[in-house]
């Protein structure tokens, strides 16, 4: 089971996000500030943090720096009653992966956390699994069975950006600035144009699809 790391000076505040993750059948344990918290993490395995910004000793911000700094990428969620758009900006320029304020919508917190989870597993093994489908980073490789294809790199890491976020919704800018890279001079057609052979090549295969949103982009709909 997943152990959840929840941080904020406020013992309240604590012992409701603990009651609510240990409700879902996490293991949570707890700290009062940036400080408690890293020893915590020499203590204890963790798979995800819950961290509240303002706190005496060590703020959120200042432990989330550190732990990117020295390539620690455990999945942070910040929760904080700071609304405006400059301190979710700061959040994640220092390394957060999501952001939430108070007061805290719990069904929200447990889906976002889900998520984050979800994310992190993906990333560590580098493979997603659909149906009887599995998605290899490492060899380019898209298998079902006995066939196994190898796909040129963007047309897999394409695949992979919409696996592994099944049912959100990617404009063409977006994969072009996350799979070509911002500074590209390839226009957004060739998204178009990879798209196409992403479903010609797997036109056949049940397990997943890749659907036009008119307006807006393109998404990955998982059908098992």
């Amino acid at each position: 089971m997943f152990c959840i790391l929840v941080v904020d000076d406020d013992k309240n505040t604590r012992r409701l996000i603990q009651a609510v993750l240990e409700a879902e059948k996490y293991t949570v344990v707890t700290a009062a500030n940036g400080i408690e918290a890293l020893d915590v993490m020499d203590r204890e395995h963790v798979d995800l943090v819950v961290l509240d910004i303002m706190m005496p000793g060590m703020d959120g911000y200042e432990l989330t720096r550190i732990l990117r700094q020295s390539d620690n990428n455990l999945p942070i969620l910040m929760i904080s009653a700071k609304h405006m758009p400059e301190d979710k900006r700061k959040g994640f320029l220092v390394g957060t992966d999501d952001y939430i304020t108070k007061p805290i919508d719990e069904e929200e917190m447990l889906l976002r956390i889900k998520a984050l989870l979800r994310r992190a597993k993906i990333a560590n093994e580098r493979r997603i699994v659909v149906g009887d489908v599995v998605l290899d980073y490492d060899s380019l490789t898209v298998a079902k069975g006995n066939e196994i294809i190898t796909l040129p790199q963007k047309e897999f890491q394409l695949l992979y950006k919409l696996l592994s976020y099944p049912g959100k919704i990617f404009t063409r800018i977006q994969l072009m600035d996350d799979i070509w890279g911002a500074e590209s001079d390839t226009g957004w057609e060739t998204v178009t144009v990879h798209i196409g052979r992403l479903r010609k090549r797997f036109e056949t295969w049940d397990e997943f699809t890749i659907e036009s949103v008119r307006g807006l982009g393109y998404k990955a709909v998982k059908r098992v």
